[in-house]
């Protein structure tokens, strides 16, 4: 018998977001984790809003919205508002009612800027780390360092000199490089400042870029630290060390990295914090390669060496599902507390894969 459409809607709903979500949807246990590590930034997050005035959005909602934004690979804020509106899964993320309304697209820009000055997303990153560690899947001796591109918003024709006349810009107008020397030294960007002109090899044309960096332990391949620094031929190394240096201890370390960390002032600062650098020999290298038959004939260097490049899947997964190749923000410390966002939500799926807070 062929069914009749009803069109006449029900006046009142008595179901909430809860009941509509599957019991094994593969976002309750990350909701799990979520909950469990914005509880502890509560102190934070009462030391950064005012005891008096209007109520604004509560920042847990804010940065779950976040979340789900890097976790589905929503574009804009606009299309992540737009999908809380009608989006019964994401509501019941963020923790909103279904008669909820939602905030508007702007309230990002208003309310994150206080959340970006206290380094939020970094407290949160260290809150996911720490149930990593109690659920006992982080190793506490062998880690890897790497870093990758992270095109910025911000285009090549922005580049011009510091000093001097500088070229005509406008709406796409042409721009003719012929003959011009372009460095960092001269020129600056003026849509992004920040951002710098950098390839990473000689193949590769040179963009406005930044670097990421990440620390990867090796055990089950979650990123327990990470940043984003301006890009230079040196920043990688600079950042490893700096990342090294919060994880080392009494106990003896060994850190893995590709063929640019083989250099001898970063052999060196790795082994001043006693930590041995299993680091790819870079025998092309002029003056050869300063890891020698000391390190390599240990059974633990080759190892590492093929561990180590499962960083390149969180990096991966940052840039495509994170949607973050190319950084929607601008200025070193909006980009670095999304990427640092970014990584919190990589660890986030990788943990739930691994069994923690399974429902």
């Amino acid at each position: 018998m062929r069914g009749i459409e009803n069109k006449t809607e029900a006046l009142f709903v008595y179901l909430s977001p809860e009941s509509y979500v599957a019991k094994d949807h593969p976002l309750r246990p990350i909701r799990v984790m979520v909950d469990k590590a914005l509880a502890e930034l509560d102190a934070e997050f009462e030391a950064v809003y005012s005891d008096t005035g209007r109520p604004s959005i509560p920042p847990e909602q804010l940065l779950k919205a976040l979340l789900l934004q890097a976790l589905y690979t929503i574009r804009s804020n606009r299309q992540l508002v737009e999908q809380l509106n009608y989006n019964i899964l994401f509501r019941w993320f963020v923790g909103l009612a279904l008669d909820e309304k939602v905030w508007d697209h702007s309230s990002f820009s208003t309310n994150l800027e206080r959340l970006i000055d206290a380094d939020v997303s970094r407290l949160f990153l260290a809150g996911i780390v720490d149930q990593a560690r109690k659920a006992k899947l982080l190793s506490d001796e062998h880690f890897s360092v790497d870093g990758t591109l992270i095109e910025a918003w911000a285009s090549i024709k922005s580049f011009q000199p510091k000093d001097g006349p500088k070229p005509p810009v406008g709406r796409n107008k042409e721009r003719d490089f012929h003959g011009e020397s372009l460095k960092n030294d001269t020129h600056g960007s003026t849509t992004d400042p920040d951002a710098r002109l950098y390839k990473k090899s000689a193949s590769k044309e040179a963009r406005m870029s930044y670097l990421g960096h990440a620390l990867m332990e090796n055990r089950n391949g979650l990123i327990i630290d990470g940043s984003i620094t301006h890009a230079t031929g040196t920043a990688e190394r600079e950042a490893a060390a700096e990342m090294v240096a919060e994880v080392a201890g009494d106990k003896r370390i060994t850190v893995g990295g590709d063929k640019g960390y083989d250099t001898k002032d970063f052999v060196e600062d790795l082994r001043g914090l006693e930590a041995t650098p299993h680091v790819s020999q870079n025998i092309t290298r002029k003056g050869g390669s300063a890891i020698d038959g000391r390190t390599t004939r240990h059974d633990g260097y080759s190892i590492s060496l093929r561990i180590r490049k499962r960083i390149e899947e969180a990096f991966g997964w940052i840039k495509t599902v994170g949607n973050l190749r190319k950084t929607r923000h601008r200025g070193i410390g909006k980009v670095d507390w999304y990427f640092t966002l970014a990584l919190s939500a990589y660890n986030l799926v990788r943990m739930r894969n691994l069994g923690v807070a399974a429902q």
